[in-house]
């Protein structure tokens, strides 16, 4: 693949917003949970007993998402709360069957009568503000990690085109230098010919900092003769131009092979055939696979 110097102004043009649901399975338990509370004037122990009352962790780790959103308060600072009333002994479902009054008893002091009573008579519908809150807590976590999937998955489609299964995914591969952990590792992770690092944003914050560090580990690690594509991707770049002007220097200095995001995918595409041309790394046929 012939030697070629990016310009900072050709990939901030071609930035494009990255889209992602934030209602995820645990996210729909959630507000099924929510939506089961029954609408009275006035709730009592034995209505937080319902709303908390769990077959297993997983459901108990959903009991308290609905009581930290009728208290308003994040997963840390209600963990927190419920550690420092109850006392040694831990705060999930195990201390919670051991000693289920004393669970309620704190709840109660916490307010969650009182947050129900006020939430569920509030206008406007009671849910549509927990969902709210829901949205902008955990979904947006969801969203972030939504993001960065969908990057990968499609870069793991075009790598998948042109290589077949001739590659490792979110792997740690090794190098001359030692060892750096990479999203993709072609042809496998013992001798990467080409490397790609696939990073999608849609909220400024220090990780879009933090990817000059993954990438610089990358290129420390590396063999000098081997290739590091980066995808990224979402117009939150536009907030961090200086960091992505870092990163385009370092493609500039032959550090970094090529940068891409998701509307230069015929040029990715383009030129893991060139690579895989230049590097001779052969697709997986149906006989290298035992396939009968």
């Amino acid at each position: 693949m012939r030697v070629l110097q990016q310009s900072f102004d050709h990939i901030i043009d071609s930035l494009s917003p990255l889209d992602a649901h934030w209602m995820d399975d645990t996210a729909e338990a959630i507000m099924a949970r929510i939506r089961a509370v029954p609408i009275k004037d006035e709730y009592n122990r034995d209505d937080i007993k319902a709303l908390i009352d769990a077959k297993n962790g997983n459901d108990f780790t959903v009991s308290l998402f609905c009581v930290g959103l009728f208290l308003g308060f994040s997963k840390d600072k209600l963990w927190a709360e419920l550690s420092d009333r109850l006392g040694s002994g831990g705060a999930g479902i195990k201390r919670y069957q051991n000693d289920p009054d004393a669970y309620l008893e704190v709840l109660e002091e916490l307010g969650l009568l009182d947050a129900m009573t006020a939430t569920v008579n509030a206008q406007p519908v009671w849910s549509d503000i927990l969902q709210e809150r829901l949205r902008s807590g955990r979904g947006s976590a969801i969203q972030g990690q939504q993001r960065g999937r969908s990057l990968e998955d499609f870069a793991e489609e075009v790598i998948r085109e042109v290589f077949g299964s001739r590659y490792e995914v979110r792997c740690t591969f090794q190098g001359v230098n030692g060892l750096a952990k990479c999203d993709f590792a072609i042809p496998d992770k013992q001798l990467p010919y080409i490397l790609i690092e696939a990073k999608g944003y849609g909220a400024t914050g220090s990780k879009m900092s933090d990817i000059i560090g993954d990438l610089d580990a990358i290129i420390g690690a590396k063999r000098h003769d081997s290739s590091l594509l980066f995808i990224t991707d979402g117009i939150t770049w536009k907030a961090r131009a200086s960091d992505l002007r870092k990163i385009v220097q370092r493609q500039n200095d032959g550090r970094i092979t090529r940068i891409y995001t998701k509307q230069m995918r015929d040029q990715f595409k383009a030129d893991l055939e060139t690579l895989k041309a230049e590097y001779g790394i052969e697709a997986e046929t149906t006989e290298d696979l035992d396939v009968p």
